[in-house]
């Protein structure tokens, strides 16, 4: 696995490289957003490990220009600092598959990396392969999204999120449920699930099935004659 870590930190960014070339990858360094979108031109990545705060382009805008990009479905980890809430939302609104809050433990990062790769290369479909429901349609094995016509471009953890959904209709799970079934935690912070709901929502429109049940979590409500494949 090839891993692309960018921080203008270099002890953070030395500490970081250690413990992921420890657990067998090949791992680059760069210290800014220019040179990791550079990078992520010039070389086969795996997975960015971006903080938010560096000089050329902070990590917030260059995930956005990577989900804008050839390389749209790339696993992102965001690095923000203690209390910064408001970029660690900002960084998932932005398509960031996961987020870790500073100082962290290199150990917790490089399982959350773990983590994110398996979900990058793991369905979640229930071994279905195509579920329709109403004007939403997903291709499990292509990882396609399509609302009626038109494609739908997701990051991997999205579309895990849709295909969950769709492969258990009329189900309400919580977010613990949802952060263990589609995520592989059981351990994390919550609002990772409410802001992935929110991109979701945004993107299918009206298409939208995702009910919020208060006080207990979210469910896909089918319509009559939802199908299977």
């Amino acid at each position: 696995m090839h891993i692309l870590v960018a921080d203008d930190d270099p002890v953070v960014a030395d500490v970081v490289r250690r413990y992921l070339q420890r657990d067998g990858m090949d791992v680059v360094v760069v210290a800014s957003g220019a040179e990791a979108l550079a990078e992520i031109e010039r070389s086969p990545i795996d997975l960015a490990v971006l903080d938010v705060m560096m000089p050329e382009g902070d990590g917030i805008e260059v995930c956005r220009t990577i989900r804008a990009s050839d390389h749209p479905d790339l696993p992102v980890i965001m690095l923000t600092a203690l209390g910064d809430a408001d970029d660690r939302v900002l960084g998932l609104e932005t398509g960031a598959d996961d987020y870790l809050a500073k100082p962290f433990s290199p150990r917790e990062l490089s399982l959350r990396v773990q983590s994110v790769l398996r979900r990058a290369g793991t369905h979640v479909g229930n071994g279905v392969d195509t579920v329709t429901d109403g004007d939403v349609h997903v291709d499990v094995p292509a990882r396609e999204l399509w609302v009626g016509s038109q494609s739908v471009s997701t990051t991997k953890r999205e579309f895990d999120l849709v295909t969950f959904f769709l492969a258990h209709p009329d189900v309400v799970f919580s977010r613990d449920e949802l952060l263990e079934k589609v995520w592989g935690w059981t351990v994390g912070d919550l609002s990772t699930v409410t802001v992935h709901v929110k991109r979701l929502r945004a993107k299918l429109g009206d298409a939208s099935q995702i009910d919020t049940v208060w006080g207990q979590g979210y469910r896909w409500t089918s319509t009559a004659g939802a199908t299977d494949a």
